[in-house]
């Protein structure tokens, strides 16, 4: 562990979180950030690769996001922290590590200006002056920074309030879902879709893998680790925290089969004259209700792409404060964005720091929007190093589990295995930008670092984090060498054989690395 991860100033900010969240706020925090507006066209992009067996693969998805879940979950329960997802890294795996996860974590605040710009796009229905083509107007750009001062402004509050508006956003986010598929059914359905043109997988039960990572299904059931980052304002986390995270994933699973269900049955035969693959909406639910004379539920839709979207973003600035604040107690940030306020509990300086970040990600530069789409991926590399940070504290005799997760010896191999595959799977053309800018956070590392720093000499840390920046590399040559919008070279399925195999051998180089990094965090100083 840090040296400085007990620090009084850190225990004193830490101890300043109110904790005052319980199960059903967690619950909506981690189902808000899951859903966003993706739901509106995952069922779509579904059915067109894989038809009637996109309902496998969307529990695929499930299965393997909930193997994630788990080791989250023990490492929430075990070491419940504000931001903990930022800081199990740093501990585990030492400050190379710690900071390019910091980094690529500090990058994907994009994310969330990316749904600030979708709401935008949204909007864009009711107020066409919003964009010029694919950028904001200096009206459209206004509003979206009126909305981002908005949103900081309703999270600069208690978390307490912070939760009972997410209640409710996250309440009307299952509502609209449900009278969606209710409408829908209730309009007539065609019987016989399951083995109609082309039956149950007109294309292969291969292609379920190819919905999987390039129909959008894994990124639409992502996001369940928010409650996680608020371990550390939540009221007996050991107990709350694994229930809440399985239960946001739960729900979220069974409205997208509902509403996969619901796509594949009520698609009018005549779309259908090319199968699956010929079905083809901009705006799926809203143009299906339109065709089926559901008129109402076609507005009701519209206005919900422009909540979803806006209640994941809410979340995410509450989110990327934490993270923030983390990252300030890491060192990768100065230790002024540390301060918590003790009247409310809340993060303010990080809060405004974020805001300058998104304001700044909105803004539009030449190229700019086609790195901010994608910033939000780079979260998926906390998974990996979690997993690390599972495996390297249950080595350490030092270290007390919570125990809540049975099997975790191979749970967290198959959770880093998974979790490198949602990264390449994101394919080349996200790929060759984001894991680039992830590892110029090596620069940051070098800036930061102190040469007091733990008492190490600069070698040994670079040594103990090299295993994330090989991992990174091989990443990015394979995303080229791949079918994932790569060059093809390594044709389908033997590219993600291949992640898999190169992931898992450098899971075990991780976890070796971080446990003689641990011991000698352990170790007593030398006497001068």
């Amino acid at each position: 562990m840090p040296a400085d991860a007990g620090a009084p100033e850190v225990v004193v900010q830490e101890r300043r979180l109110h904790r005052d969240l319980g199960f059903w706020g967690l619950t909506a925090i981690g189902f808000s950030n899951i859903v966003g507006s993706g739901w509106l066209f995952a069922a779509l992009y579904a059915a067109r690769t894989a038809g009637p067996a996109a309902l496998l693969t969307w529990v695929g998805a499930g299965v393997l996001c909930g193997l994630v879940a788990l080791v989250m979950i023990e490492l929430g329960a075990s070491r419940p922290e504000g931001g903990g997802t930022v800081r199990w890294p740093l501990y585990a795996s030492g400050p190379l590590v710690g900071t390019l996860i910091g980094w690529s974590v500090l990058l994907s605040v994009g994310g969330t200006a990316a749904e600030i710009s979708a709401i935008m796009q949204y909007a864009d229905h009711y107020l066409p002056d919003i964009y010029a083509g694919r950028t904001l107007t200096p009206m459209g750009l206004g509003l979206a920074v009126a909305l981002s001062v908005l949103l900081t402004a309703l999270n600069w509050f208690a978390v307490r309030t912070f939760a009972r508006l997410n209640n409710l956003v996250a309440v009307f986010k299952i509502i609209v879902p449900v009278v969606t598929v209710i409408a829908l059914f209730a309009s007539g359905w065609h019987s016989g879709r399951l083995s109609d043109h082309g039956g149950f997988a007109p294309y292969g039960y291969a292609a379920c893998l190819s919905a999987l990572a390039g129909g959008g299904i894994v990124y639409s059931v992502n996001g369940f680790q928010a409650a996680l980052d608020f371990s550390g304002e939540t009221r007996d986390p050991r107990r709350t925290l694994p229930a809440a995270v399985l239960t946001a994933i739960a729900l979220a699973l069974l409205m997208y089969l509902g509403l996969q269900l619901a796509f594949l049955f009520t698609v009018p035969e005549n779309l259908l004259g090319h199968g699956w693959k010929g079905v083809d909406f901009e705006s799926p639910f809203g143009q299906l209700a339109i065709v089926l004379n559901l008129h109402w539920l076609s507005s009701l839709l519209y206005a919900d792409a422009v909540i979803s979207p806006g209640g994941s973003a809410y979340v995410g600035v509450a989110l990327n404060a934490r993270h923030t604040y983390a990252l300030a107690k890491n060192r990768t940030l100065p230790r002024t964005f540390i301060q918590v306020s003790s009247r409310d509990g809340i993060p303010h300086r990080a809060l405004l720091l974020n805001l300058a970040v998104i304001v700044v990600f909105l803004l539009p530069f030449g190229g700019w929007q086609s790195i901010v789409s994608i910033m939000g991926d780079m979260y998926l590399l906390v998974y990996a190093a979690s997993a690390v940070a599972v495996a390297v504290f249950r080595a350490d005799a030092g270290t007390t589990m919570a125990g809540w997760v049975p099997g975790l010896r191979w749970i967290a191999p198959a959770s880093f295995v998974i979790s490198s595959e949602f990264v390449y799977w994101s394919g080349w053309h996200d790929l060759r930008l984001a894991l680039p800018l992830v590892l110029a956070g090596l620069l940051l590392f070098l800036l930061m670092r102190r040469s007091g720093h733990d008492g190490r000499p600069l070698a040994g840390e670079l040594r103990e984090g090299l295993w994330l920046v090989v991992h990174l590399s091989v990443l990015t040559l394979l995303s080229w060498l791949g079918t994932f919008k790569g060059s093809g070279h390594l044709p389908d399925p033997y590219d993600s054989l291949t992640v898999a195999a190169v992931s898992l051998g450098i899971f075990f180089w991780a976890v070796r690395s971080g446990a003689g990094q641990m011991r000698a965090a352990h170790r007593p100083a030398p006497r001068p």
